[in-house]
């Protein structure tokens, strides 16, 4: 009598079609493929972020807890490697061939300053000042440099001081022209609070710093006014 559990052909369409029972799997073979199963579950965890697999915790089984385990302390090692590969912590420079590696292709979550600039300018030099020291301070934002012409071909010089701002390679913000930084009397924290506004930086600077300068003018143009019925008396003459 043919063995029923034989590997043939004919024994797999009579399986089939139900004449013959299933094939035994001798218990080597079904721890095999039973492990084979949990591993196939376990890969899934492979997929999923830090917050998923605290979202999903319920869900999972004890057999699978020293696995869960394992991946998110794989995560979180991995969220760590990444925070230290995006430190920065100084001001680069660039040229136009480095602009799409640098500036568009900076990485997920990469905030991107870039001065465009040109030596001998006052306020461009001042600008590349502040932004050194803010480099230090906010290491995780990449801050660049770049002479102006050789980033953007015949880039007005009366658009400089130039400040672009970048998330993920799109621009966020743009500072043009020496107006809009007020000049050889702008200080560190008030550019600071400017990048801040545009998302580039996380300042713990509770107000726009200018504003207080601002009033302390408008305080001292108010002191110096006339009051009183001398004041009166002369604006009625």
């Amino acid at each position: 009598m043919q063995d029923p559990n034989e590997d043939t052909e004919w024994n797999d369409i009579l399986r089939k079609k139900g004449i013959l029972p299933p094939k035994e799997v001798p218990k080597d073979e079904e721890e095999e493929e039973r492990a084979l199963q949990q591993q196939s579950v376990v890969r899934t965890y492979e997929d999923m972020t830090l917050d998923q697999l605290e979202e999903n915790e319920d869900d999972f089984g004890e057999d699978d807890e020293a696995a869960i385990e394992l991946y998110k302390q794989k995560r979180l090692a991995e969220w760590k490697a990444t925070q230290m590969k995006n430190i920065f912590g100084e001001m680069c420079e660039i040229s136009g061939q480095d602009y799409i590696k640098e500036v568009n292709k900076a990485g997920e979550g990469i905030w991107v300053v870039l001065h465009l600039y040109i030596p001998g300018i006052p306020l461009c030099t001042l600008i590349n000042q502040h932004l050194s020291s803010l480099a230090r301070k906010f290491p995780q934002t990449k801050f660049l440099k770049s002479i102006s012409t050789t980033c953007i071909p015949n880039y007005p010089d009366r658009n400089l001081p130039t400040i672009f701002v970048y998330l993920e390679g799109e621009m966020k913000a743009q500072f043009i022209g020496p107006l809009v930084f007020g000049g050889m009397n702008l200080k560190a924290d008030e550019l600071e609070w400017r990048l801040s506004e545009s998302g580039a930086v996380k300042t713990e600077l509770e107000e726009n710093p200018k504003k207080q300068i601002e009033d302390k003018l408008m305080s001292s143009i108010r002191c110096s006014l006339p009051t009183g019925k001398d004041g009166d008396s002369e604006d009625e003459d």
